[in-house]
């Protein structure tokens, strides 16, 4: 770059905006972080035992989901349910890939929150792929009541989705409305 107007080459060219580049490496980053979490929880928690971190609201609980989100179909067992569930997810994953693809540069609010989807979808269909179940340990509770266990790439998915709701609701891109 000749100087800081964007001049590369006698040519104005526009700067790569470093939210592109997070919507690209976003996804890698969700895969590696849900991998090396799910690795550090086979290596060192047994399957089924627990390890308090807030007591009586957090735990890390080692589970194996073989069903789909929240543990839908999971004690449901039937031929080639894995295979089924994978080849779900994938085709699942391409689309939401296509789409990601076919928004405008502009809407980056949007391709963030499908980044978030994306590096979540890979990181449970990896799991799906090799092991034939997703490792789930993150238990939240209150009292005798727990919320489904889940992981590093359910919470990107979950919070990818909460983006893309916000982003179509249009929330925060107006400051005020006057009457």
């Amino acid at each position: 770059m000749d100087s800081a107007d964007g001049l590369v080459g006698g040519e104005l060219r526009a700067a790569p905006a470093p939210a592109r580049r997070l919507e690209i490496w976003l996804p890698f980053v969700i895969v590696v972080l849900d991998q090396v979490t799910k690795a550090l929880v086979r290596t060192a928690l047994p399957l089924n035992s627990s390890v308090p971190i807030v007591r009586g609201f957090l735990d890390f609980t080692h589970v194996q989901n073989t069903g789909t989100a929240y543990g839908f179909l999971d004690q449901v067992d039937f031929p080639f349910k894995t295979l089924l569930i994978a080849g779900l997810a994938t085709v699942a994953l391409i689309g939401v890939g296509f789409y990601a693809a076919s928004l405008a540069h502009h809407q980056i609010v949007a391709r963030i929150g499908l980044a978030l989807i994306i590096g979540g979808a890979a990181g449970n269909l990896l799991d799906r792929l090799v092991t034939g179940s997703v490792v789930d340990f993150v238990d939240v509770y209150w009292r005798t009541y727990h919320f489904w266990a889940f992981n590093v790439a359910d919470s990107a998915i979950t919070i990818g989705v909460a983006i893309m709701i916000l982003d179509m609701l249009d929330v925060g891109r107006h400051a005020s409305k006057a009457a």
